[in-house]
């Protein structure tokens, strides 16, 4: 019997242990990246990834595909990965559910504050683009109906099917707002799609609109049109990664990666950077690689 107890003891350690190892931060010199379950996210996890290894001996396990925000919170929060991509006005919108304002400035600091008191959490620079939503319609319709604004097409989308995706319907910043702000009515509820579907259902006219995001590299290559949000109703979506503080004081070299990449990437390579692995589904770690070596950031 004291045998089976000394057993059970040591199993007990030993599943103790590997649960504190799988939820710390500290994983010797692993540092584990995750992403958003999107193309864009993706992209960006993997441009993290790469500049860390780069310029650090640390090695970087990849956590992609984590769902939404709401997971990869909670994911950064227990432990199971250590820096992800966001964006400030979804984070402080969807997280910590207040009004994000339009000074990307005062936005990231606002953000940047409540994270660091309430989570343990900061944020790195900002990458350099600011993803917003885009309301999307096919181009071929824009012309036909010579619309640029969402206030101008208010007059149409009663005769419109519109598809969203999950988190837009729910967000505060998302459909609800949105319709209310516009007085926006469709022909029937919106239809709840993969964010990965949107612009081919658009393009394929199973929805007239879709919300997608500025930077989609697919909006040139389908020939679809944005629509101008006129009453400024979306906040600033400056791409950002979000960093357990744990991570940072164990290892600082992560701090000095991260800042080789503030500021370096525009809208419209960000737009490019989808589109290769959207539209011309290349491979994102060579897409990743070479955009690091033109801007000269891989050593």
């Amino acid at each position: 019997m004291r045998l089976l107890r000394t057993i059970f003891s040591i199993v007990a350690v030993a599943a103790l242990s590997v649960s504190v190892d799988s939820c710390s931060g500290s994983r010797g010199t692993k540092i584990v990246i995750g992403s958003k379950n999107f193309t864009e996210s993706f992209i960006l996890g993997e441009l993290i990834a790469q500049e860390i290894e780069a310029d650090t001996s640390l090695k970087v396990e990849r956590r992609f595909y984590l769902a939404g925000t709401y997971i990869c919170h909670q994911a950064i929060l227990s432990g199971r990965i250590d820096i992800y991509p966001e964006y400030t006005g979804t984070a402080l919108t969807a997280i910590l559910k207040e009004p994000a304002g339009h000074s990307p400035e005062a936005v990231y600091q606002k953000l940047k504050s409540s994270y660091e008191q309430r989570f343990g959490l900061t944020l790195g620079p900002a990458l350099g683009f600011n993803d917003t939503f885009a309301m999307e319609i096919r181009g071929e319709d824009a012309r036909r109906l010579h619309l640029k604004t969402l206030s101008q097409a208010r007059e149409f989308t009663p005769h419109w099917r519109a598809g969203f995706g999950y988190e837009f319907m729910e967000r505060p910043d998302g459909f609800r707002g949105l319709a209310e702000t516009y007085g926006l009515r469709f022909a029937e509820p919106p239809r709840v799609m993969d964010l990965g579907l949107l612009a081919r259902a658009l393009q394929n006219r199973q929805v007239d609109l879709a919300a997608g995001n500025a930077t989609d590299g697919l909006i040139p290559a389908l020939d679809l049109f944005v629509l101008e949000d006129d009453k400024h109703y979306f906040p600033p979506y400056e791409a950002v990664p979000v960093i357990r503080e744990q991570t940072l004081k164990q290892h600082p070299e992560v701090a000095r990666a991260l800042s080789r990449l503030k500021g370096q990437i525009s809208d419209q390579q960000m737009q490019q950077l989808n589109y290769a692995v959207d539209g011309q589904h290349r491979d994102v770690q060579l897409v990743a690689h070479e955009f690091l070596l033109k801007k000269g950031l891989l050593n």
